[in-house]
């Protein structure tokens, strides 16, 4: 009971958001078809990534819609999470975590998911997930306008605590992959 209470509520970890991207590479039908699919999956509308630079040879021009993402927080965002991990089997490589804490993983077709269709008007899509993750306080220095200040090592998320949070939080098996 007092080690309840030499710990600090403001050092829990919590997921900060999560962002579902579907990298199509064109504009056009595809485009609206993978929208679709975000739509269906997470029930919200998606907003357009823009080409970054001109590549003749995948004739993609700068500024060219060629893909879709959409961010969720909070219940909305758990509760993707935990259908995401579902279609993973709850099983994830070390390497998907990175040195600040954050998880990647991809699924490979939507109609992976609980409840989901093959539908031949739309195709086959797959997606990133990315997971964020922070601590419950002290992230307000760094967003401020007025004395912004860099968020100190020791408050942090790092790639072993992250790991720790998401085998306890949702099960999760992480592989050990070399």
């Amino acid at each position: 009971m007092k080690e309840e209470k030499l710990k600090n509520p403001m050092r829990e970890i919590t997921i900060d958001k999560v962002v579902i991207n579907i990298g199509v590479g064109e504009a056009g039908e595809k485009l609206r078809r993978a929208m679709k699919v975000i739509e269906l999956l997470t029930h919200r509308k998606p907003v357009q990534t823009l080409a970054k630079k001109t590549i003749r040879d995948f004739n993609i021009r700068k500024n060219l819609p060629i893909g879709l993402k959409v961010t969720l927080r909070g219940k909305a965002a758990e509760d993707f999470l935990r259908r995401a991990l579902w279609v993973k089997d709850f099983k994830v490589a070390n390497y998907s975590f990175d040195s600040q804490g954050n998880l990647n993983f991809g699924i490979n077709d939507y109609t992976d998911f609980e409840g989901m269709r093959y539908d031949p008007e739309i195709g086959i899509f797959g997606m990133d997930v990315s997971v964020v993750f922070r601590r419950r306080g002290g992230y307000r220095v760094a967003r401020r306008r007025i004395k912004r200040a860099k968020i100190p090592a020791r408050h942090r998320v790092t790639r072993e605590e992250t790991m720790a949070y998401m085998r306890e939080k949702f099960n999760l098996n992480i592989l050990e992959v070399e």
